[in-house]
């Protein structure tokens, strides 16, 4: 990818600023991939973030920089995304993320109706015996075994599919996907976890949109930010007659 796609800032201050990510843009390099990433737009934009946060060093020993980088969300999935212009912002934001303060809400579209309304998924997830691409939360991953812990509400239900309001506890990788693959309903179009499954209604990626992030601002105030659904997501809910939902 050579130039960025549109995007669009949510919400900005003196010490942060949060961007509604685009699909099929990395976070930060990974040390494979040549492509631009949101690191990469982040420090174009604001110079000054160069230096901030901390740089990621890879079993190669290739040291990444991560210029205002406080989380990350997967390649394919929309929505909010964190950014810290001060290196004080983002330690202040990274604590909450260590101590499970922020509140992460992502909406999910499902393969099949999950049976109940409410439910907690505490499954510790390890490394998958079959792809080291893959994380499990299934008998026989191997490694160490991390707690994880995602609770869900079904927002709706229609032609064999569910839509979800999805809050993880706890900051895994690929938490919400291994999941909902664990209890046998993944999510929608993810090549990683479901990928003999079809892609439906249009999704080209994963239908996974982180919607609303609420954190601790540094005065001790609340701050919400909450990116709208995107554009395939919007299709996706007329096509199953939830347009309604949200």
């Amino acid at each position: 990818m050579n130039k960025f796609p549109p995007i669009p800032i949510l919400y900005e201050d003196d010490d942060m600023l949060a961007i509604n990510k685009p699909a099929g843009v990395m976070v930060h390099a990974d040390g494979r991939s040549k492509e631009k990433t949101i690191a990469d737009w982040a420090v174009e934009t604001y110079p000054s973030l160069k230096g901030v946060g901390e740089p990621l060093t890879l079993a190669s020993g290739e040291v990444i920089e991560r210029p205002g980088i406080v989380h990350r969300l997967d390649r394919d999935t929309t929505g909010v995304l964190l950014i810290a212009k001060t290196q004080q912002a983002f330690l202040h934001l990274k604590l909450q993320f260590q101590d499970r303060h922020m509140e992460k809400r992502y909406i999910a579209i499902l393969y099949g109706n999950l049976p109940d309304d409410h439910g907690v998924i505490d499954r510790p997830i390890g490394k998958s015996r079959k792809d080291f691409r893959l994380w499990s939360a299934q008998r026989g991953a191997k490694g160490a075994m991390r707690e994880a812990s995602t609770v869900y509400d079904v927002l709706g239900r229609s032609g064999g599919y569910s839509v979800v309001a999805a809050q993880p506890k706890t900051g895994r990788t690929h938490q919400i996907r291994v999941h909902f693959k664990a209890i046998n309903h993944p999510v929608v179009c993810d090549p990683l976890y479901a990928p003999k499954r079809p892609c439906v209604f249009g999704f080209t990626r994963t239908a996974l949109h982180a919607q609303t992030l609420t954190f601790t601002q540094g005065d001790g105030t609340k701050q919400q930010v909450e990116a709208p659904l995107p554009p395939d997501f919007l299709a996706a809910l007329q096509e199953l007659g939830l347009q309604n939902l949200l």
